[in-house]
């Protein structure tokens, strides 16, 4: 999921909705990539370790079908100005770079006023 907006931007996201629990890991956690994708073995259910309902990966395509679901409906949910400042304001680590240098500041607080103009509040 996007740190910034919480748009879904990953299969892991698709996974997680398609089967409850655990039902799966990866064969390497550094590149989660559908061919790194495995069932468990087991999953936790109430702290009782059982054995995983899931008997079968879903197709690649169905798991890239979930997360186009997903991301459609949070584009839908979330198309108004404050996503699309969002994605445009300065990062976390900008912000905290102006706050030692005086031109930085001035230059983030002009960016800001640029994009507030560019999506303004609905009725302002």
């Amino acid at each position: 999921m996007d740190y910034k907006t919480g748009r879904p931007n990953h299969i892991e996201d698709a996974l997680v909705k398609i089967h409850t629990q655990q039902w799966f890991t990866w064969t390497d956690s550094k590149d989660k990539v559908y061919a790194n994708l495995r069932l468990t073995e087991k999953i936790g259910v109430k702290g009782v370790m059982e054995n995983n309902p899931v008997t079968e990966l879903p197709s690649e395509s169905v798991v890239n079908a979930k997360l186009k679901e997903l991301q459609d409906s949070f584009d839908e949910k979330n198309k108004d100005y404050k996503l699309k400042r969002a994605l445009e304001y300065p990062s976390v680590q900008d912000l905290v770079v102006a706050l030692y240098d005086t031109d930085d500041k001035a230059a983030i607080e002009a960016k800001r006023a640029e994009i507030k103009l560019k999506y303004p509040k609905p009725g302002a």
